[in-house]
């Protein structure tokens, strides 16, 4: 427990080759627990709560850290403030769960998913692919479902060839199947801006996050 927040990390002490998916199978399971939970506390006129999780795979520092009054065995390191990011990152797209590329690969033929962003976080200079884990992949997606994801998919590749327009038209389709989806709402906004302000020349479509 870190404040308010929980870390959760698998392949340590005991290694697990399928850490990336233990960790997606968690997340989702979390956000199904909170529908319940949420009912629940709607009886009982509680506030709504929300979570947001953001997930990455890669090399860390495992191990017990801090002194002789207080330790605690952890992970440390790039990898796992990056997860710290996409967990806040959350909070500009209203999504729940966000994962890095790295982890996204190893487990997009067990979770559905969709690719939401390239962005610049503090304290790295590459630009991340982001991507939204939505449920897994252990049935039928239904076809509202599979309209969005094809109608989001479409405007995505049209708003980074610079077709403001035919993004938002795709965009538009796309929130028509799920009309409270924030990710095609900013996809709107900003084809929107720039179909009057075109970016420069060398613009590569990345979104520069201003918050942790």
């Amino acid at each position: 427990f870190e404040g308010d927040a929980i870390v959760a990390f698998w392949g340590a002490p005991i290694p697990q080759e399928d850490h990336a998916i233990r960790a997606c199978r968690c997340a989702l399971q979390m956000q199904e627990a909170l529908v319940d939970i949420r009912r629940l506390w709607q009886t009982q006129n509680r506030p709504r709560i929300n979570i947001r999780i953001g997930i990455n795979t890669g090399e860390m520092v495992v191990g017990n850290m801090g002194g002789a009054r207080k330790f605690d065995y952890t992970v440390i390191g790039d990898s796992v403030n990056l997860a710290s990011r996409l967990e806040g990152a959350n909070k500009q797209y209203q999504t729940g769960i966000l994962v890095s590329e790295r982890t996204y690969e190893f487990v997009k033929d067990q979770i559905l998913g969709r690719e939401l962003d390239l962005i610049a976080v503090k304290g790295r200079s590459a630009p991340l692919k982001i991507f939204e884990l939505l449920q897994l992949k252990n049935g039928a997606v239904g076809k509202l479902m599979a309209e969005f994801l094809s109608f989001y998919g479409e405007g995505l590749g049209l708003y980074r060839e610079r077709r403001w327009h035919d993004a938002k038209a795709s965009f538009e389709k796309a929130l028509h199947c799920k009309p409270d989806d924030r990710p095609s709402q900013l996809y709107i906004e900003r084809a929107a801006h720039y179909a009057i302000n075109p970016p420069p020349a060398a613009w590569d479509g990345v979104f520069v996050m201003q918050t942790k």
